[in-house]
């Protein structure tokens, strides 16, 4: 929740002159009243667009929530689920997860599903029983053809706005663990083409240390994405 749409426009700006298309994919993931400014200053670039959240359902009596149908009109790209602080703080369930990705992939928003556990579950030694369920249930009934479009960000909630990161080996193996709940729901054709991220306290810093492992596509950028110069480093990595 940073920035309103004068600064968002400012960011896109400034970011738009120092990136060049490469075969990395880059993209913001705003609040709401930010997007239809950013989808308009990142026309033509490559720059994507996406959106922290949405509802499930296409339309009702659901005051404050944003649905499906207005997203794609705005014209955004993608749509993170599941993220830790709508767990943490706003109730989010696997259950609505699982109708949120349902809801998206019925169109040509890709999701961003993320996953992860917090200190305590990773003390008891729970992440990966955690992990493998969250990612099951997020894509339960979600036939093979839809969920190899989607993108899986595995954020160590203990890594997140803390300053601690997850080592790099610890972040490859937990990816290569959802990898692998990928081959066995889906096979490894579909499983291949997910791409799978990493999300905690990514910074220019560790960038290339982390993204550079064989099971991390790319990575969910926090503070860091606030400032142009940091998120191109990372992007550039």
């Amino acid at each position: 929740m940073y920035k309103n749409s004068g600064e968002a426009k400012e960011f896109a700006e400034e970011f738009k002159e120092l990136y060049h298309d490469t075969d990395v994919k880059a993209a913001i993931c705003a609040p709401f009243p930010q997007l239809e400014t950013l989808v308009e200053a990142f026309k033509g670039t490559g720059i994507g667009v996406g959106a922290q959240n949405v509802h499930y359902e296409k339309e009702g009596a659901y005051t404050g929530e944003v649905s499906v149908p207005m997203l794609q009109y705005i014209g955004v790209d993608y749509c993170i689920v599941g993220h830790s602080e709508r767990r943490q703080y706003f109730n989010e369930t696997d259950n609505t997860v699982n109708l949120k990705m349902k809801a998206l992939l019925d169109t040509d928003i890709i999701p961003i599903l993320c996953v992860g556990e917090d200190l305590y579950q990773r003390e008891a030694g729970f992440q990966e029983k955690l992990v493998e369920e969250q990612v099951r249930n997020a894509l339960r009934d979600i036939p093979k053809e839809k969920a190899e479009k989607i993108v899986v960000a595995y954020e160590p909630i203990w890594a997140i706005g803390t300053g601690r990161t997850a080592t790099p080996i610890q972040a490859n193996q937990m990816c290569s663990l959802i990898r692998e709940t990928l081959i066995d729901m889906y096979g490894e054709e579909t499983a291949d083409r997910v791409i799978i991220q990493y999300g905690g306290s990514v910074k220019p810093e560790n960038a290339s240390e982390i993204m550079n492992m064989d099971e991390i596509d790319g990575a969910l950028v926090g503070g860091a994405s606030l400032d142009p110069l940091k998120f191109i480093d990372i992007v550039n990595f």
